[in-house]
C-alpha cells in the first residue's frame, strides 16, 4: 500500500504536491518540414540522439513516438474528455487493488507484518528490475542525488511497514483512513522544509484531520470506557493508530524528499530503491525480533503472492492515471479507498464499524479532500493568470 510521487511544475511555476511518479523525459519534438528533428544534445557531443523505442513501464508493448495529429483523428476536446474519464477509472482500479491488498494483509494472521512487507517489496523489485535494465539506468541513481534517493527508499519502506502493522493491529478501514491523511502533513512539511506558503484554510483542515484520528482511537482519558471489547483490543487499536499515524507522516516526508529530488531521478530508480531498501529493512527487523515463519500451505501462500501482485498493479494503475490526469482529481478520487475499505471489512471480515469510526473517517476525508481542492484551485487559478499575462518581449 504505497504511493510514489514526483514533483511537477505547472505553468505558473508552482509544484504540484500530489503527483505520484516521475514519468520520464519528455519525448523529442517531431521533425519540422524541411528540417531536422528538434531535440536536446546528447551528453554534450552535439549529436542528435538516436531514434529509439519509447518504453512504457505500465504496458507490455513498446511503441515509437509518433505525431498523433492527422486526418480522421477526433477533435482535441473529445480526446481530452475521453482521457480524463480513463484517468479516473485508473484511479478507481488502483484504489481497488490497494484495498484488496489491505484485506489480504488482514487475513494473513500467522505471518508478521514486517515479513509481509519484505515479500511485497520482493515482488515490486522483480517487476521494476527489467524496466531499469531496458532503459539502461544506473541502479545506484544519478550522482549527487543518491543520498536523497536512499532517504526516499527508507521513508517509503518505513511507511509501508508501519501501515501493514497497523492493519494487523486495528480495524482495516480505520488504518486506511489515517493513511490517506498524508496530504495534510505534506502541506505542513512543505511549509517547514520547502518554505511554501500556507493560508488560513490549512490550520482548519489539519484540525479536522486530527479530530478524525482522535475519534478513531477514542482514548479513554477523553471518552472513558466506551468500548465493550477487552483491554487487549483497546491497546491493539492504540498501537495500530500510532503506527498508522507514523506511516502517514513517513509517506508525507517521502513526498517532500521526492519533490526535493526533482525530475533528475527517474521514477523507476525511485521505485527500485524503495523495493531494495524495503527488503533489507524487513529482513533485518524480522531477524531482530525473531519472527521468521514459513507460510502455511494453502491460502496463506496464495494470499502472500496476491499481496505482492496486487500491490504492484495498484501502483501501476496509479502511475498510469497521473500520466493522463491532473493530480487534484486523482487525490480526490483516492478518498474512495476509504469506502472500499469499509465495504470489504464488512463483507469479508464481518466487522461492523462504530459511529465513532464513521465520524472519524468523515473528518479525515473532509480534511484530505479540502487540501486537494484548495491546491487544485490555487494551481488552476495561477496557471490562468500566467497564461493571461502579456509577455514582455522588449529587449533591454
Amino acid at each position: 500500500m504505497s504511493v510514489y510521487h514526483r514533483p511537477e511544475e505547472d505553468e505558473a511555476g508552482e509544484r504540484d504536491e500530489f503527483v505520484v511518479a516521475d514519468l520520464g523525459p519528455e519525448p523529442y519534438a517531431p521533425e519540422q518540414p524541411g528540417g531536422e528533428a528538434v531535440g536536446p544534445e546528447c551528453n554534450g557531443t552535439g549529436r542528435r540522439p538516436a531514434s529509439r523505442k519509447c518504453f512504457n513501464f505500465t504496458c507490455c508493448k513498446s511503441q515509437r513516438v509518433t505525431d498523433s495529429a492527422g486526418e480522421g483523428s477526433p477533435p482535441a476536446k473529445e480526446k481530452k474528455r475521453e482521457w480524463a474519464w480513463l484517468g479516473l477509472c485508473y484511479v478507481l482500479l488502483s484504489c481497488a487493488f490497494f484495498s484488496v491488498t489491505s484485506l489480504l494483509v488482514k487475513k494473513v494472521e500467522d505471518i508478521h507484518s514486517l515479513e509481509i512487507s519484505g515479500i511485497r517489496c520482493l515482488f515490486q523489485g522483480l517487476f521494476t528490475w527489467p524496466a531499469v535494465i531496458y532503459n539502461e539506468l544506473d541502479m545506484l541513481g544519478p550522482k549527487g542525488q543518491r543520498g536523497l534517493v536512499c532517504m526516499r527508499g527508507i521513508l517509503g519502506a518505513s511507511a509501508m511497514m508501519l501501515i501493514f502493522y497497523a492493519i494487523q493491529q486495528m480495524p482495516m478501514a480505520d488504518a486506511t483512513v489515517i493513511l490517506i491523511s498524508n496530504p495534510v502533513f505534506v502541506s505542513i512539511f512543505a511549509w517547514i522544509f520547502l518554505k511554501e506558503k500556507c493560508n488560513w484554510w490549512d490550520p482548519i483542515l489539519i484540525i479536522f484531520t486530527l479530530t478524525g484520528v482522535v475519534l478513531i482511537v477514542r482514548p479513554r482519558f477523553i471518552f472513558g470506557s466506551v468500548d465493550s471489547g477487552s483491554e487487549f483490543d483497546y491497546m491493539g487499536r492504540v498501537r495500530g493508530t500510532l503506527a498508522a499515524f507514523a506511516g502517514a507522516v513517513c509517506a508525507a516526508l517521502t513526498l517532500i524528499v521526492i519533490r526535493k529530488m526533482g525530475k533528475s531521478v527517474s521514477y523507476l530508480i525511485s521505485i527500485w530503491y524503495y523495493s531494495m531498501t524495503g527488503m533489507i529493512m524487513s529482513a533485518i527487523a524480522v531477524s531482530i525480533i525473531q519472527e521468521w515463519r514459513l507460510p502455511n500451505c494453502g491460502m496463506d501462500r496464495v494470499f502472500l503472492i496476491l499481496i505482492g501482485v496486487f500491490g504492484v498493479l495498484g501502483q501501476i494503475f496509479l502511475t498510469k492515471a497521473l500520466q493522463i490526469e491532473k493530480a487534484g482529481p486523482v487525490a480526490l478520487m483516492k478518498t474512495t479507498e476509504v469506502m472500499m475499505a469499509f465495504l470489504l471489512q464488512y463483507l469479508f471480515l464481518n466487522y461492523t464499524p462504530t459511529w465513532w469510526s464513521l465520524g472519524g473517517a468523515f473528518c479525515v476525508t473532509v480534511g484530505t479532500a479540502g487540501v486537494a481542492i484548495r491546491k487544485w484551485y490555487s494551481t488552476t487559478r495561477k496557471t490562468k493568470e500566467t497564461i493571461g499575462k502579456p509577455r514582455n518581449t522588449t529587449e533591454i
